[in-house]
This record gives C-alpha cells, structure tokens and sequence, in this order.
C-alpha cells in the first residue's frame, strides 16, 4: 500500500471515530445553515480538524482543499504540487436527521491528478480506496465497475442540484427522460458515496451538476481503477473545474452522456 494512502486511511477512521461518537447524540448537535440546503455541524468541524492534523503530520508541506476551512496552500519546498482534497462529512443532511448515508471523502492531487483516493462509511465499515494504477478495493477486496451494458437495465444514482437551483427545471427533464430509459435512479444524498457505488457495482452509472472537488476526487479514481468511465457534460476530464460529473461502467456510459448532451443548452454543457 501506497505510504499516503496508508496515511489518509487512517486520517479517515479518526474521522470517522469522532462522526459516530456524535451519531449518539443528535438532539444535541449544533446546526447552522451556510446556504439553502446546505449545513454545516461542530461534527463536520472536528472530523475536518482530526482529518487535517494527521494529515499534516506525515505531510507537513502538502496543500489542502477541505471543505469548512477551504485551501490551506503548501509550505514550500518540492512538495508544493501536491494536494489533499477533504470532506470531512459528505452527507451532513443525512447526518443530522439520523439517516445513515454519509462518509469521509479523502483524496490526494498532484497536479491536477488524482493519485490517492479514500472513501470510508463509518456506519457500514466500508472503506473505499485505490491508487492510480493499482485499482480499486473495499475492504482489502478488488472491486470492479458492474458488467451491466444497457442503459435500460441499468440503475443510475444521482443528487438534486442544490447549489445551483437555476437548474432544477434542467435537471428535471433529464430525470424525467432516464426514468423512462432506465431499471431506476437514486438519490441518497451524499455524491462520494454514490460515486463508490459505481466503482462496486451497486450504481451502473451516476450523473450530478453543481458538485465540488471534495464531493468528486476520491469517488473519480475509485471509479476509473474500478474499470469505468468519469467525465464533465462534454465527455471530457474537466469534472472537477465545472463541477458537473457524468459516470459509469463503459457500456453504459456512452448512452447516459449522450442522452444528458441531448437536453442541454450550450451554456450549460462543460
């Protein structure tokens, strides 16, 4: 096992230590809103702060991208074009209204490469993870995308586009159309999760706008070392710059995009 990987591993299960402490206790969790949709908790503070201190404390001149204290920027030396993109609690909604789908994303960049990648559910024990090149695990087990090759048998996951609600009606539509060409969607509310379902073969594809780096990084490789395909709304590899994500295993990929570019107007294909 890759050295970083190890590392953010057990960055990972600090986090998630301190997220099913809090679990006992939600009627007395403190909640506030940074957007419509949108919260953040004291729980999603300490996992980021554990996440971050042992990161650091293996890598103290790598950046970081976390999600509640934004970009750290590195501290010099060669070790500069290296970054860790964090979210402490992917699925804080969840979260707070005691639905267990949440998770700790952790992912490592050099450059704009994603090299290292961490999912772990602390409520299942599932730990996601993979390495470029060297593929994608669960539990210590290979895993690989689903042999599924018809969009119509497949079941795709997805997420309402909250961040940006200029594009509910858009979203709706192309909703509408794959529940109609597809075995079904899901929307379980926390996109790293869902992005290692793909890898696993629970989804057969997933599909999202308005996602940020955190949401996307780790999920991305897991899918790609699972055999899959992962781009933006244009079929390319600039998913994390636009935020919109289109995945799934290779035969069903193709369709999926193709029906998603058919409802879009140019100013939203990216």
């Amino acid at each position: 096992m890759h050295p970083a990987l190890n590392i953010a591993i057990k960055a990972a299960r600090r986090a998630g230590q301190v997220i099913n402490r809090a679990s006992n206790d939600l009627e007395g969790l403190k909640v506030a809103s940074k957007q419509p949709n949108d919260f953040v908790t004291e729980v999603d503070k300490a996992a980021e702060a554990a996440i971050i201190e042992t990161l650091l404390e293996a890598y103290p001149n790598y950046a970081i991208l976390a999600e509640e204290s934004g970009l750290t920027p590195a501290r010099g030396g060669n070790d500069g074009e290296y970054q860790w993109i964090i979210d402490p609690l992917d699925g804080t909604t969840n979260f707070i209204h005691g639905m267990p789908q949440y998770a700790v994303s952790i992912a490592l960049a050099r450059g704009k490469i994603i090299e290292q990648a961490v999912v772990f559910d602390p409520n299942r024990n599932e730990l996601f993870t993979a390495t470029k090149g060297g593929g994608a695990f669960l539990n210590e087990r290979r895993i690989r995308v689903s042999r599924r090759t018809k969009l119509g048998e497949a079941l795709i996951g997805t997420g309402f586009p909250y961040r940006e609600f200029d594009k509910i009606d858009l979203y709706l539509s192309i909703f509408k159309e794959l529940a109609q060409k597809t075995a079904g969607q899901r929307r379980p509310g926390a996109a790293s999760l869902d992005l290692a379902y793909v890898a696993c073969g629970r989804y057969d594809g997933f599909w999202e706008f308005g996602l940020a780096p955190w949401d996307m990084a780790a999920g991305a490789l897991l899918i790609s070392e699972a055999g899959g395909l992962v781009a933006d709304l244009r079929g390319e590899a600039n998913y994390l710059e636009t935020g919109n994500v289109i995945a799934g295993t290779p035969k069903v990929f193709a369709p999926l995009l193709k029906l998603i570019e058919e409802q879009l107007p140019e100013s939203v294909r990216g």
